[in-house]
């Protein structure tokens, strides 16, 4: 399903670029995945077959019309017609990586097993930056599992200078 989800948020985000308002339309896919997430029952609602499809659609233009381009609207309505509203989630996602390439921005996603400091947070910024040539945005999540160090998962590739990977080395040059 992936490849469909990316299929879709390309499409959006080439009419996006057209309208010079990809922010605008990321910020609305956020308005209304939010909205989905808060009200599970709302994604069954409008993925029922059950239910007639203008009610649906109706519906949808009712809690957001004032608040999403109409553009970001149509493309919500489109996978409800299509029976694809459960696939939004990956969608977005797809859509945030593509706003993020093109704002030159990489997200790194860190796990450690000890809280970093904001100054510890700051060098690594700086370090990945200047390895990646671009903006990097961190997005910390504590492992216990690494009984120390960190790892570094960006722009497909994965540094790992935890102690458990440490101790696996170790392991297998005495297991030799």
């Amino acid at each position: 399903m992936t490849a469909l989800n990316k299929e879709y948020a390309t499409a959006l985000f080439m009419l996006a670029g057209e309208n010079h308002a990809r922010d605008e339309y990321a910020a609305g896919l956020q308005v209304v995945l939010s909205a989905l997430q808060r009200q599970p029952a709302y994604v069954d609602f409008l993925a029922s077959p059950g239910i007639p499809l203008r009610e649906r659609l109706g519906a949808l233009e009712d809690a957001f019309s004032a608040a999403v381009p109409e553009h970001v609207l149509s493309f919500v309505e489109l996978l409800v017609e299509r029976g694809r509203i459960r696939a939004m989630e990956g969608c977005v996602k797809e859509y945030r990586l593509l706003l993020d390439e093109f704002h030159r921005v990489s997200v790194a996603r860190v796990r450690y097993s000890a809280p970093l400091t904001e100054m510890e947070q700051s060098r690594l910024r700086a370090k990945l930056e200047k390895l990646s040539g671009h903006s990097v945005q961190l997005v910390c999540e504590y492992d216990p599992s690494l009984l120390g160090g960190v790892v570094v998962e960006m722009d497909g590739k994965c540094m790992d200078g935890s102690l458990r990977r440490r101790l696996h080395e170790v392991k297998d040059v005495i297991s030799r």
